[in-house]
């Protein structure tokens, strides 16, 4: 996707303000968390962490008492990049691995950053690990692998061969990382796992950048606008079933550079490609790919296998973890009912809380009510509460 933050302005004073605004009831919850506290209400500790994280992620200018390093980890021989974010004047902090989504900064994604210091803030080593194909804008099984093999890592650091961690994974890795924690592999390794924005089947998703419908569990059809980069990125993740042999080079190199909104270098690129080739990149990109569509949902049925294994839907039967579904109500990039198709997934006794709210635009912070502020504290209190558990 676009590496477009939505929150906040250019300004540092219109931003605080901002800031300010938009989390000022936020401030008016701490302070009755308190008072439940004080008067003995057990959970109202986790509840004030959730609301100091979340306000935390939410200003851009915000310090937290948190120290940041690289570090890397080992999948199967391999060396594999990570980043620890370590909060201040806490012994023995649990610990969570944070997957990044399609982002091609990964790991250095200031978002992402962002968010894992804030976590880190509420009293838990946060791990993320660099997950290539993520980076490339492909879901792959490798994926699966590179965090179940963090997961590992990251278990042996907060408490030795006996020790659980929490699974945290945003938009597409969210996915990745309900199936990580599903692998027997890891499975006895992770206690908790929160998808935000996460999909349930890649098919379905595929088929809704295409079509801009949407299906739910019910058997209900809506129409939702996808987000334009959904149909690019299914064209460059299968570019060999979109071009002809001698254009794919070109027309990869293109995409991608789109795709990091380098405009113009694309352009120059793709002038390399056949006369046809062109015409299509410039449909792809342009007005024109309704005319692709056809061509598109055959590549979808082509590649259904492929989808299928990472997709976790039918397949978190026999998960152990706790399971936490987060999703944002306007999701034009993952929709919101891929998260309802999630929590007919997981089985219920491991399904421990579902919100699909207006609070979030896919992984981003929007401009929340006071009750939708609520929510999402209560929310992340709740996984605050199972990271505490691990102690």
């Amino acid at each position: 996707m676009p590496d477009v933050d939505t929150m906040g302005g250019t300004e540092k004073g219109a931003r605080s303000m901002k800031v300010e605004a938009r989390w000022r009831r936020a401030r008016v919850v701490v302070f009755v968390l308190a008072v439940l506290g004080v008067l003995g209400f057990r959970p109202a500790s986790q509840h004030a962490r959730a609301a100091s994280l979340l306000m935390t992620f939410s200003d851009k200018d915000a310090k937290p008492a948190v120290t940041d390093e690289r570090t890397t980890f080992d999948r199967d021989g391999d060396r594999i990049d990570a980043r620890l974010y370590r909060p201040a004047g806490v012994t023995n902090p649990p610990g969570v691995v944070l997957v990044h989504g399609v982002n091609h900064f990964g790991i250095d994604d200031v978002r992402l950053e962002r968010f894992a210091r804030a976590v880190a803030s509420a009293g838990v080593l946060v791990m993320t690990p660099a997950v290539s194909e993520l980076s490339d804008y492909h879901v792959a099984p490798r994926s699966i692998d590179t965090v179940g093999a963090a997961v590992m890592d990251l278990q042996q650091r907060v408490g030795g061969p006996g020790a659980e961690v929490g699974l945290m994974g945003m938009s597409f890795g969210g996915g990745i990382s309900l199936l990580a924690a599903a692998d027997e592999r890891f499975s006895h390794r992770v206690s908790f796992v929160v998808a935000v924005g996460a999909h349930d089947d890649l098919g379905r998703v595929s088929r809704f950048f295409v079509t801009d419908e949407i299906t739910k569990p019910n058997g209900e059809q809506s129409k939702l606008e996808a987000h334009g980069y959904g149909m690019m990125i299914l064209v460059y993740t299968h570019v060999e079933d979109f071009f002809p042999a001698d254009d794919v080079a070109a027309a990869r190199e293109a995409l991608r550079l789109w795709i990091w909104e380098k405009r113009d270098d694309a352009r120059k690129t793709a002038e390399a490609l056949s006369p046809a080739s062109k015409d299509k990149f410039e449909r792809l990109v342009g007005d024109g790919a309704e005319v692709l569509r056809p061509e598109m949902l055959a590549l979808i049925d082509r590649h259904g296998a492929d989808m299928a294994a990472v997709s976790p839907h039918g397949r978190l039967g026999s998960i152990r973890a706790n399971v936490y579904l987060l999703h944002g109500e306007g999701d034009t990039v993952i929709p919101a009912s891929e998260t309802a198709w999630l929590a007919e997934d997981v089985p219920p006794a491991r399904l421990k809380s579902s919100l699909i709210t207006p609070a979030l635009e896919h992984v981003d912070l929007k401009n929340p009510s006071a009750a939708d502020q609520w929510a999402l504290v209560h929310f992340m209190g709740q996984v605050i509460a199972e990271a505490d558990a691990q102690k």
